[in-house]
């Protein structure tokens, strides 16, 4: 696993200002040159973005233009942050602020907050979702572990679009959110949270942001002390930033435009945080004197991989659609993407975890593969096939490295041996660097060899494995190195987050997989109900989606391999169908067209002050994606029939029996309730779920009339009696 652009291990600095542009084609040239006034750096991905944004400001800092102590650059995870940092080292640029957006405003505000405020400044809550609970609680409103959750992140949501709780039924409805509870209890668990918070003491992470623009905003005096400070702004992933973060950065810039944006937003997949890529698409009409350059050379992926990507955007709609970039691949050709059905889940796990053994014994690193998934959920049976394989895996999203108990352990032993080696028995018969670094990792329990299976002890056998294969790396770069010089580079590498590769397969989420590369990527579930996601119901929805698939397939170099499974369970029924985004890709699924008449070539263009010839234009209206036959593939028009998801005239597969069971649940409910049957579910709908039969929440809600709300209610009651249960005759036993 690689940070999203390649680069050797422990490269020389370069030794002038001209060095730095070497090695950059002519776009990454031409932003890495254009040091004033506002800068769009549109980035297909696998194109070199942040190879191109790093030397840009190494390349101002080492030719004197800009000063290392006023420039800030701004992204999204800790991970991308010290990533960039590592670089900007590498070149020669230390001193550079690279940070996330809550990392600097909270230094900002830590600063600031007793000139602004008075005293210190407030406990910073860890995790949030207790205090919610006890929001709850005070509301005496009874939330599951799931409506928690949810209700948690609708929070977060209203804070960082500056919804207040008064506003959010209006706000939530206008931007169509699936809401946990009703937006009024919503909006109620908000007011109450933030009252607790004050009754505490307390801020969330949120509110750093809310109060660095709070006291930006008030206090002219500390906004222009920050703006003497920082001269120069770089964002990357600049689709991402939600209306807050936009906000800030404006409070930032002030009256300048030196500011350089980075984004694509074929790659926007966090609008449920919030964000949104409007302000990378309006960019050129907020500023129409900017420089826009488009990065469509990707140095990563095979002309196959690049050809399915283009082909997946090739059938998106909407604003993020008409700015997509064709990528054209600078690689050799490649193999082909390899489509695999499987029959159930753990057949398609099993058969990944097989193909992977074979790419092992072929020489492929286990660090340069990757199983890609749509939910986290999805984990547990990839890792229990790879470790009944025997084949080592990580998972992305656990702390991060430098932050794990064992590694600070080794390091710490690494750095005694380095201080009174000569008196270590364990360092009197080695002499060069890797053994050294072995014989004191022998002692924090490091075995030439992995331990069998899975779970915690692998995974920290994989930690101090990677400090192994650190030491060789740098044994390789600096033949003289000894084990003090590798503790100052540990040292360097863990202020930035620089972490080493871990030897083993990653497994990750699509979402915490973005940014990041690998030779090998099986894009495993993709099927519909999963991708797209059950609950994707709007168009937005469905177009973030694609764009999360899209982002899947980008992350291969060399090979794909792309999987879904007809049912969840051996046994169940074959009643799942591959994603409707490989229509007209996959073989045997039709054709698509190639490049659509809305790609944007690569180049650069100049600000002529112009808004008219701007990056942003209004944004086009949509279609509904077409209701289809399960049975016959028919589009179907008719309400009725879009309930039943089948022409009235084609063949129902109905169980006569769960047909009966359900109406007799269903004149329960009605009776508990005192409302028509109907309002439980329409016949249609217990049609519908009769014939389906599902096993697993996900595929119940798939059925048109099963909206959120009526999942919670009835949700668990519904799949019960799907498995056979008679909850009308224990209702009646009662």
């Amino acid at each position: 696993m690689t940070a999203a652009t390649h680069s050797t291990l422990f490269p020389q600095v370069p030794d002038s200002a001209d060095a730095v542009l070497e090695g950059l084609d002519p776009e990454q040239r031409e932003v890495a040159t254009a040091l004033h006034g506002p800068v769009c750096v549109l980035a297909g991905a696998g194109t070199g973005k942040t190879r191109a944004i790093t030397h840009r400001i190494a390349y101002g800092v080492r030719a004197g233009i800009l000063h290392p102590s006023s420039v800030l650059a701004v992204t999204f995870t800790n991970r991308a942050a010290g990533e960039m940092r590592g670089r900007l080292r590498q070149l020669g640029a230390q001193g550079v602020q690279a940070r996330t957006f809550h990392s600097a405003a909270l230094r900002q505000l830590q600063y600031f907050w007793p000139k602004a405020i008075g005293g210190s400044l407030p406990r910073l809550v860890d995790r949030k979702v207790q205090l919610v609970a006890d929001a709850a609680a005070a509301c005496r409103i009874r939330l599951d572990r799931g409506e928690l959750r949810d209700t948690t992140a609708e929070i977060e949501w209203c804070k960082v679009t500056q919804t207040v709780p008064a506003d959010y039924p209006a706000a939530a409805a206008k931007a169509g959110r699936e809401t946990p509870r009703a937006p009024a209890e919503i909006a109620q668990l908000y007011g109450a949270y933030e009252d607790l918070k004050r009754e505490r003491g307390v801020i969330d992470f949120e509110d750093v942001l809310l109060l660095t623009v709070a006291v930006l905003q008030d206090r002219q005096d500390i906004a222009e002390q920050v703006r003497a400070q920082y001269q120069h702004f770089v964002v990357d992933e600049y689709q991402d930033v939600s209306p807050l973060q936009q906000r800030l950065l404006e409070l930032w810039l002030g009256d300048r435009d030196s500011l350089c944006v980075v984004g694509d937003a074929s790659q926007t997949i966090y609008s449920f945080t919030g964000a949104t890529p409007d302000h990378l698409l309006d960019f050129r009409t907020r500023h129409p004197g900017a420089t826009v350059v488009k990065l469509v050379r990707d140095y990563r992926s095979t002309p196959q991989v690049v050809h399915l990507a283009n082909g997946l955007l090739a059938q998106a709609r909407g604003r993020a659609a008409d700015h997509r970039l064709e990528l054209i691949s600078q690689r050799a050709p490649g193999p082909e993407p390899v489509y695999a059905e499987y029959t159930d889940e753990p057949a398609e796990a099993e058969g990944a975890a097989r193909r992977i053994r074979e790419l092992l014994a072929a020489g492929v690193r286990p660090a340069e593969i990757a199983v890609l998934f749509r939910t986290n959920a999805q984990s547990e049976t990839y890792e229990q096939a790879l470790a009944d394989a025997g084949i080592p895996y990580q998972l992305r999203g656990a702390e991060r490295f430098f932050d794990r108990p064992e590694v600070r352990k080794a390091i710490n032993a690494l750095r005694a041996a380095a201080r009174f080696g000569g008196n270590d028995a364990l360092l009197e018969d080695v002499v060069d660097l890797p053994s050294q670094v072995r014989a004191v990792l022998s002692g924090e329990n490091w075995t030439p060899q992995p331990p069998a299976g899975s779970g915690a002890v692998r995974e920290r056998w994989e930690s101090l494995a990677a400090l192994v294969h650190l030491a060789q790396d740098f044994t390789a770069a600096r033949a003289d190195a000894t084990l003090a010089d590798l503790i100052a580079e540990l040292d360097e590498r863990a202020g930035a987050q620089h972490a080493p590769t871990v030897q083993g397969v990653t497994l990750a989420s699509l979402h915490s997989a973005k940014g990041l590369e690998w030779d090998v990527v099986f894009l495993v579930g993709v099927a519909e109900g999963m991708m797209p996601i059950t609950y994707a119901r709007t168009d937005e929805q469905i177009e973030e989606e694609r764009r999360l698939l899209y982002v899947g397939v980008t992350r291969a170099r060399e090979r794909l391999h792309v999987s879904w499974a007809l049912c969840r369970s051996p046994g169940g029924r074959p009643n799942r169908r591959p994603s409707r985004f490989l229509d007209g890709l996959r073989p045997g699924s039709g054709s698509v067209s190639g490049r659509g008449a809305n790609a944007r070539a690569g180049g650069v263009e100049r600000g002529f002050g112009s808004a008219t010839t701007g990056v942003a234009v209004g944004p086009r209206r949509t279609q509904r994606t077409p209701a289809r036959c399960r049975m016959c593939g028919r589009t179907l028009t008719d309400g009725g029939e879009m309930k039943l998801m089948r022409c009235e005239d084609c063949p129902s597969d109905m169980d006569e029996g769960l047909y009966e069971r359900l109406r007799a649940w269903r004149a329960v409910q009605a009776r508990r309730s005192g409302q028509p049957a109907f309002c439980v579910f329409t016949d249609k709908t217990l049609i519908a779920i009769a014939e389906t039969a599902p096993e697993e929440p996900g595929e119940l809600a798939r059925i048109p009339g099963v909206g959120t709300r009526k999942l919670n209610r009835y949700g668990t009651d519904v799949l019960a009696i799907c498995a056979g249960q008679d909850l009308a005759a224990e209702d009646g036993d009662d």
